[in-house]
């Protein structure tokens, strides 16, 4: 059996403990003990090697194959189903993939950024001038609502009535770091209906499954004729062997599409307008840029702002949403930066680590939009929605989908922080945010 590298010598169980309450600064503390390749011991979930070392990055992104990731994300399953993209490995993997493009690129992503433009508008027009709120819960109704009329292709009607707050309260049940650990620890995962927790959830997920089977089996029978929204263009998509997604798949792929693209953005948005207005030598250059373009600009053409573009990412950069990107299971023995892994280890690429090298980031700690004005990141260097086959497929709608509604708002909404104080970041299911969500308040309209 391979020795793995650098092994943390706390007791497994306390390891848990510290990757389910503060997995930064865990990985942190052992990564200026251990150096940038480590191995946690997780208790039930196993030993996993974290790499913050982009050229061992860059081996294991360029060997994908060789890897298992859909089994390495199990922890999921209850949430998302066992169809869906980020639970399945191979073949299977592949053919579902090609399927799920073709929505997420070229013309397709016109009409999305009319409709983003448009239900940011709706969604801060609401605002009153020294109101204050909660950015994140503010920037959740807004994904949430993108995430049911481009995926759901939902914007009216009983049903859309239902599922909006079903979604919202669903997600939230794991909203701190102590109810997020039902998804880690099985004992948690009880199911004695609205008495438990995990009761709860389950109860909420089935209501969802009824709403969006009924959705399905309506569009199956009245056709899907000039809509555009994805789960139409998934229905209409065929494999090679003329094969369509079936009813089971289209379900469990919308949950995936909802949990990777409504709080993730929702998070990333938030801590966005943190830091623009903690800086007011962004905010000016971000106004300047936006001012340069005249009233009635294309949301294609905001999408390409240079310094816009780089807030987004440097946004990105410092302030992950997932504590490591999916973990990878080497199928057979593998060498990787100079050690020889067995099968069945588990390597876990940590973007948070590599996103703040001081090698590659000086004074890391600081937000700083140049550095992506200045040089070009590589894939290993740089990777926010993860890497190699298994890069997050909705990645250029995120983007577009934060570029345009921070355009929106900065551009005709004054805003302020409503508190000082600096801000941490906790674990959120299996996701991180801003604690407190980041309370602001409109002071004004331009």
């Amino acid at each position: 059996m391979n020795q793995l590298p650098n092994c943390i010598t706390s007791p497994p169980w306390w390891q848990l403990i510290n990757w389910i309450a503060d997995p930064l600064g865990f990985q942190d503390r052992s990564s200026r003990k251990y150096g940038d390749i480590f191995t946690m011991r997780l208790g039930r979930l196993g030993d996993w090697v974290v790499i913050g070392n982009p050229q061992a990055i860059q081996e294991i992104f360029s060997q994908d194959s060789k890897f298992d990731v859909g089994r390495g994300n199990a922890l999921g399953e209850p949430l998302v189903g066992k169809n869906s993209l980020m639970l399945i490995d191979g073949e299977r993997h592949r053919r579902e993939r090609k399927l799920l493009m073709p929505p997420f690129h070229g013309e397709r992503l016109q009409t999305y950024a009319q409709q983003i433009c448009l239900i940011t508008e709706q969604f801060a027009s609401q605002w009153q001038v020294g109101q204050t709120f909660v950015a994140r819960t503010a920037m959740q109704k807004i994904s949430l609502e993108v995430i049911l009329q481009v995926v759901f292709g939902l914007s009216e009607g009983e049903r859309y009535q239902q599922l909006k707050p079903l979604l919202t309260n669903w997600i939230d049940m794991t909203g701190s770091p102590l109810r997020s650990s039902m998804l880690f620890l099985r004992f948690l995962q009880q199911d004695w209906g609205a008495w438990t927790p995990w009761g709860r959830m389950k109860q909420r997920q089935h209501q969802i499954h009824i709403l969006l089977q009924a959705e399905i089996e309506e569009r199956r029978t009245r056709g899907n004729e000039g809509r555009t929204d994805i789960l139409s263009l998934m229905m209409a998509a065929r494999d090679e062997n003329g094969q369509a997604m079936t009813d089971a798949e289209l379900r469990d792929e919308l949950l995936t599409l909802l949990f990777a693209g409504h709080e993730t953005t929702a998070t990333t948005l938030a801590w966005a307008f943190y830091q623009i207005h903690q800086r007011s030598d962004v905010h000016e250059k971000l106004l300047k840029e936006l001012n340069s373009l005249g009233k009635n600009s294309h949301p294609m053409e905001i999408a390409r702002l240079p310094y816009l573009t780089a807030v987004c990412q440097e946004t990105l950069r410092m302030y992950p949403v997932l504590p490591v990107i999916f973990p990878r299971i080497a199928k057979s023995p593998v060498k990787i930066a100079g050690y020889l892994f067995d099968a069945e280890t588990i390597l876990s690429p940590s973007n948070y680590l590599v996103h703040y090298r001081e090698d590659l980031y000086p004074n890391a700690q600081e937000f700083k939009p140049e550095r992506f004005l200045e040089r070009q990141y590589s894939a290993a260097e740089y990777f926010p929605f993860g890497g190699g086959s298994r890069r997050c497929l909705g990645y250029t709608l995120a983007e577009l989908e934060m570029k345009l509604v921070l355009a929106k708002i900065l551009s005709k909404y004054q805003l302020a922080l409503a508190e000082a104080r600096p801000i941490k970041m906790q674990r959120r299911g299996f996701t991180l945010a801003p604690t407190g969500g980041v309370r602001m308040m409109m002071t004004g309209k331009r």
